[in-house]
């Protein structure tokens, strides 16, 4: 759910639903007078709308599409045949969608009652592209907000160079978006309220915000593309700079024009053996492994491709498989049909089942199954002097590495990827990294599953590596230190362990925190400043060299002589994951 329902002094009902994990919004708009509603822009599983406009009187009557949305399948034929509604798109659409559509030009209205809906023709993010303008009491009413869809972001403006616009040149679009701004959106006064279609994340713009909603007078003054420029300014400065579209972006943008089977939001998912999910899996299908990368890497089925739940799932597993394609699930428990609706939003509707109980099948099974290798910043460090034919692949987007990237790295952004592998050696030893290592961990199993034998990912990303230098300028010779013993009987001490998660699992200080070396940097608000802080690592040099950063940075910190090995060997405990003696590895 996105902003809180406005009930207006009028009769406006107007309430902003998004979705995290597609950086969407769409919007239910009614008349409580009159219990007419429309919804606006809407994902595909529609259950949460039906629910909100029968708890509230409304009944939806139209479900209006401000352009063909490339980043997700709509629900707008799940809605039409769920309610009767009619659908409809901008004057340009017509004649281009296989199912029955109303069409609105510029200045056509909605009466829902005392609320009226008024459309502005803003093409430019592609040629049917509409504004709605919500007037809460008739036309004559100042407006109360303008849903902008595509055209007019949170800090940037619809990007004019997508696929969806076969036939139309980035440029002419951008010329037109020039002019939707200017003479559409920006007559409007500045108390009008700002309501786009995406929010940060979506591909569909470069410089979104993760405000999901603004003013025209908030937009006008700090927007980089509203800025006083010429015509010709503009469209250098909105193509500049764009990331690469994500593969699945033509496919959803086409499928939102057909008429295409509809979604039941309970249907259920197979669940399948061992054997049935490698019968798939020989058949051509991708098996999408969505537990977290450290699960992954730990163990997983050969050839599957990690893409973890908790992240942009779908979006990213639109960007490298191909659309159609048989898709097996490995999920954690209870996140099956999550998993299932969630590529639906997408289009991605060929899932043949879920792999049941994946531990217990790859514990059965260990000759399917296969380890991750993940180096730490440090080891990736090391390898760059050492390995001979090394290829570093950054698959961060443009914008990412042009603030900087890893000397001698090839720039391959992840929706390129899959494209690009046959440019690629798969018997040379190979490492991929991004900024965090998500994206990274999908990249590395990507290129797993296409023949590379020696390929890794960097544990952290480029944010890793950069914390690794600053540590690297770090001498810990001189750093305070101090001996097991003392820390054991400090028991209100902040000890925190700076190994890689593979080291902290085998063993490690009871009630000590896990901050990995290459996270320190962007992790240090969590250090305490009234407590005694202990870093360890597992002889003293890696918690010297933090050691001595955060002293630099004013944080009295002191470091465990001898690390977890001197820990262990004084006498004192370590325990590993699960609560049991440890080890130091």
């Amino acid at each position: 759910m996105g902003l809180s329902p406005v009930l207006s002094p009028t009769t406006l009902y107007f309430q902003q639903f998004y979705l995290e994990c597609l950086s969407h919004a769409s919007y239910l708009i009614g008349d409580t007078s009159t219990g007419k509603a429309v919804v606006v822009d809407p994902q595909r599983d529609i259950s949460e709308y039906l629910a909100e406009a029968e708890a509230n009187g409304l009944t939806i009557g139209h479900v209006l599409e401000t352009h063909f949305h490339a980043d997700f399948l709509s629900g707008h034929l799940e809605l039409a045949a769920a309610t009767g509604a009619t659908i409809g798109y901008g004057r340009a659409a017509e004649g281009r969608p296989e199912f029955p559509i109303t069409t609105y030009a510029q200045g056509d209205t909605i009466q829902l009652g005392e609320v009226v809906l008024e459309i502005l023709e803003t093409p430019g993010h592609t040629p049917e592209s509409i504004s709605i303008v919500v007037r809460p009491n008739g036309m004559d009413s100042s407006p109360f907000g303008v849903l902008t869809g595509d055209t007019l972001f949170i800090g940037d403006v619809g990007r004019p160079d997508l696929l969806a616009s076969i036939g139309v040149t980035a440029d002419e679009l951008a010329r037109h978006l020039y002019h939707s701004l200017r003479e559409k959106l920006l007559t409007l006064p500045d108390t009008t309220k700002v309501f786009p279609a995406h929010g940060a994340g979506s591909a569909c713009g470069k410089n979104l915000s993760t405000e999901t909603s603004s003013t025209i007078g908030e937009q006008r003054v700090s927007n980089y593309a509203l800025a006083p420029m010429s015509e010709n300014e503009f469209v250098e400065t909105v193509t500049e700079g764009q990331s690469v579209a994500p593969l699945y972006f033509l496919y959803a943008a086409t499928m939102n024009q057909k008429s295409r089977e509809l979604l039941d939001e309970d249907t259920h998912v197979t669940k399948l053996t061992m054997n049935e999910a490698l019968a798939h899996q020989s058949s051509g299908a991708v098996v999408i492994d969505a537990r977290t990368d450290t699960e992954f890497a730990q163990g997983h089925l050969a050839g599957s491709v990690n893409i973890g739940l908790g992240g942009r799932f779908a979006e990213f597993a639109g960007e490298v498989m191909v659309a159609g394609t048989p898709i097996v699930l490995v999920v954690p428990a209870g996140h099956e049909s999550e998993a299932k609706i969630r590529l639906a939003r997408i289009g991605f509707d060929n899932v043949v089942g879920v792999l049941d109980d994946p531990t217990r099948a790859f514990v059965e099974n260990p000759q399917h199954v296969e380890t991750a290798s993940r180096l730490s910043a440090a080891e990736l460090m090391t390898r760059t002097g050492t390995v001979k034919d090394l290829v570093l692949i950054d698959v961060r987007n443009p914008g990412e590495v042009s603030l900087g990237t890893i000397k001698g790295s090839l720039a391959i952004s992840l929706p390129s990827l899959l494209n690009r592998i046959p440019e690629l050696d798969p018997t040379k030893p190979t490492v991929v990294f991004c900024a965090g290592g998500y994206r990274s961990s999908i990249a590395r199993s990507l290129l797993r599953s296409h023949g590379f034998k020696d390929v890794s990912d960097m544990v952290g990303g480029f944010t890793a590596w950069n914390a690794h230098l600053h540590m690297q300028s770090a001498s810990p010779a001189a750093e305070p230190a101090i001996d097991a013993d003392t820390v054991a009987a400090n028991k209100d001490a902040f000890i925190f362990d700076v190994r890689e998660l593979h080291e902290w699992q085998s063993g490690h200080v009871e009630n000590s925190i896990h901050m990995p070396m290459g996270d320190v940097v962007s992790r240090i608000s969590e250090l305490p400043n009234d407590r005694q802080i202990v870093c360890i690592c597992r002889s003293g040099n890696r918690s010297g060299r933090v050691t001595s950063y955060l002293r630099q940075q004013g944080i009295d910190c002191v470091n465990l002589t001898g690390g977890a090995q001197q820990w262990l060997s004084a006498g004192h405990r370590l325990i590993n994951h699960v609560g049991n003696d440890g080890v130091v590895i």
